[in-house]
C-alpha cells in the first residue's frame, strides 16, 4: 500500500520509523532484528535512509594527503527489499538528489518498480562534499523540487529517453518540511513557499524535520493550509538520549531544544538523561495524537531499544 493509503484508512494515528542502513560492509541482520522488535507495535511502513558518497582526506606515509569518495552506507534499495520479503511491511526508501545524476535516479526508480515497491520520499540530501559530475548527457537534479518532478514524470510514462512500451510508474511521493525553517532558507514563508512547489509538482505528503517543542509544528501546519498545501503532514519525531544532544542536534539538524528540557537534561546524570527524554517524548506524542496529526515518525536509526519505552504506552492507548 502507499503511505497516503496507510493514512485514508487509518481510524486513529499511525505511528512509523525511520532506520538507517548499516555502514559499508556490514550486516544487514542488525537492522533487521531492530524492525523485528518493531514487529509487534504494528508498523505501517518504514522509512529506509540513503547517503551519497562522501569525500574523506587521508595522510599518507610521505605526509601528503590523498583525497578519496567512498559511499560508506550503500544498499537502501536491498534493505528496502528484505524488510518487505520477510516482514511483509512497506518500506519508504529514500532518494536524494546531491551525489546522483537523474540517470542513476532513473535506474533506481525503476528497480524499486520491478520490486513492487511504490513509495519514496525525495529530498536534496546533505552537502558531504562530493558532487557527481554531470558528465556528456547526464544530469543532475539541483533541489528537491526537481527530483519530485522526475519522479511525476515517471508516474506519467515520461522518462529520460523514448522508451518503446515504457509503463508508467505509480509512486507516493514523500517531501521533507521544517517547522523551525530550513537553515538555508532566510524566513518561514520563503521556505513553506518552496515547500508548497514541491506539492504542487507532484508530492502527495510531507514529513518533517525532528522537533522538540510542538508549538513549532502547529504553526508550521498552520501556515501550510493557509497557503493552499491540503496533502497529509507527518510531525518528525527524535527521542534525547545523551547529554551531548544538547548541542549535536541543533548543531546538525538546526533544531530548537526548549529551554525547560535543556535545562533537565543539563543538571541530571548521565544515565538518567534518557528517561528525561522518554517521558518529553511521550508527552509530546500524546499531545500531538490529541491534536489529530495523521501519524507519529520516528526517527530511530539503529536501534529500537528507547523508543519501545514511548511508544509501548501510546500502543495501549490505541
Amino acid at each position: 500500500m502507499k503511505v497516503t493509503e496507510h493514512l485514508d484508512q487509518a481510524p486513529e494515528p499511525l505511528i512509523s520509523y525511520e532506520i538507517i542502513p548499516p555502514k559499508r560492509g556490514g550486516s544487514a541482520e542488525q537492522i533487521l532484528r531492530v524492525v523485528e522488535e518493531l514487529m509487534p507495535y504494528d508498523p505501517p511502513f518504514i522509512d529506509v535512509t540513503s547517503h551519497s558518497a562522501e569525500v574523506n582526506y587521508e595522510k599518507q606515509d610521505d605526509g601528503t594527503w590523498k583525497r578519496r569518495v567512498k559511499r560508506k552506507r550503500p544498499g537502501t534499495i536491498g534493505l528496502c527489499a528484505a524488510i518487505e520479503a520477510r516482514f511483509d511491511i512497506d518500506t519508504v526508501p529514500h532518494l536524494l538528489c546531491r551525489g546522483f545524476t537523474r540517470e542513476e535516479t532513473e535506474d533506481a526508480l525503476i528497480e524499486l518498480s520491478y520490486l513492487g515497491i511504490d513509495n519514496v520520499l525525495a529530498i536534496r540530501g546533505d552537502d558531504t562534499g562530493y558532487e557527481k559530475p554531470a558528465q556528456g548527457d547526464r544530469s543532475r537534479n539541483e533541489h528537491a523540487v526537481d527530483l519530485v518532478r522526475q519522479i511525476d514524470d515517471m508516474n506519467r510514462g515520461e522518462y529520460l529517453e523514448d522508451l518503446i512500451d515504457a509503463e508508467s510508474t505509480d509512486f507516493c511521493i514523500g517531501v521533507g518540511g521544517y517547522p523551525e525553517t530550513h537553515f538555508e532558507a532566510p524566513n518561514l514563508t520563503w521556505d513553506i513557499m518552496r515547500t508548497k512547489q514541491k506539492v504542487e509538482a507532484g508530492a502527495d505528503y510531507i514529513v518533517t524535520q525532528m522537533f522538540f517543542d510542538n508549538e513549532y509544528f502547529f504553526d508550521f501546519v498552520e501556515q501550510c493550509r493557509d497557503v493552499g498545501i491540503e496533502v497529509p503532514i507527518i510531525p518528525g519525531i527524535k527521542i534525547l538520549k545523551r547529554k551531548r544532544h544538547l548541542r549535536s542536534l541543533p548543531k546538525y539538524f538546526h533544531t530548537e531544544i526548549p529551554e525547560e528540557l535543556a535545562a533537565e537534561v543539563d543538571a541530571a546524570d548521565p544515565d538518567d538523561v534518557e528517561d528525561i527524554g522518554v517521558e518529553w517524548a511521550i508527552r509530546q506524542t500524546r499531545e500531538l495524537m490529541d491534536a489529530g496529526v495523521p501519524c507519529l515518525h520516528f526517527y530511530i536509526m539503529s536501534s529500537a531499544k528507547t523508543v519501545k519505552k514511548v511508544v509501548e504506552p501510546l500502543h495501549e492507548m490505541a
